[in-house]
């Protein structure tokens, strides 16, 4: 597989900083910006195919909300055995589903994915066994992921499972100035220059909203799920599963 095309977005100082966006360009470079950004995220991606596994039905649906290039769909794909258990796998940026259609085109294994362009507010799941949001929620309006979560709470079978994925805040000032900076030297690590994680940070602002893992544990239970916890944690990354 040839290296992914380095992400270069922010490298040279820009007059105006544009509101981050999941165009052509983003797409282009996703793979390398995410290897680059987003710590654990390969741990992620893989143990979503471990809880796909053992949360699968057969006779189910499995949703992938906010999809990007199909990373995780994959990671399903290849996990799970139930039978006649559906892949869904959404996203509204028009240019993330066709270059995700072409990654699942070269991938041979089964089943067959129903890929769709929509916002996730506009897919309600039906016989869900597993649903992901993996870095999704982030982008949606604070006052909107509420609902998100009930739909998916509605659409879920009883013990079916939601893995959430979030960049976090903390309630704590000192703890959340620690948390940035320690990402931003993960940053650093990967080859970003102090001026791109400038940039990059001033296009997501008002763009992804982050929330305090309580105020995720509150939402989820209010939703009603019964059981929600952190499985992976990393500076401020988190993976929560939430069980119906």
């Amino acid at each position: 597989m040839a290296d992914p095309t380095p992400d270069k977005l922010y490298a040279d100082p820009l007059a105006q900083v544009s509101r981050f966006a999941f165009d052509q360009k983003v797409v282009d470079v996703f793979p390398d910006m995410i290897k680059r950004s987003v710590p654990g995220y390969a741990t992620i991606i893989n143990m979503i195919g471990d809880l796909a596994e053992r949360y699968a039905r057969a006779d189910s649906r499995c949703y992938d909300l906010g999809c990007s290039l199909g990373a995780a769909t994959l990671a399903m794909r290849h996990r799970i055995h139930a039978a006649n258990c559906d892949l869904v796998a959404v996203d509204n940026s028009p240019a993330m589903i066709e270059r995700c259609r072409q990654v699942l085109a070269a991938d041979s294994a089964e089943p067959e994915v129903e890929l769709i362009c929509a916002d996730i507010q506009q897919v309600r799941p039906e016989r869900a066994s597993v649903v992901v949001l993996n870095f999704t929620l982030q982008f949606v309006a604070p006052a909107e992921r509420q609902a998100v979560l009930e739909s998916i709470a509605e659409g879920l079978l009883p013990g079916g499972v939601l893995i959430l994925s979030e960049k976090v805040a903390f309630e704590d000032k000192l703890h959340d100035d620690l948390m940035i900076e320690l990402h931003h030297n993960f940053k650093r690590a990967n080859g970003y220059s102090d001026l791109e994680i400038a940039q990059k940070r001033s296009a997501l602002e008002q763009v992804l909203i982050p929330e305090t893992l309580g105020t995720h544990r509150d939402r989820l239970r209010q939703a009603g799920f019964t059981s929600v916890d952190v499985w992976f944690q990393c500076f401020n990354f988190a993976s929560l599963i939430a069980i119906k």
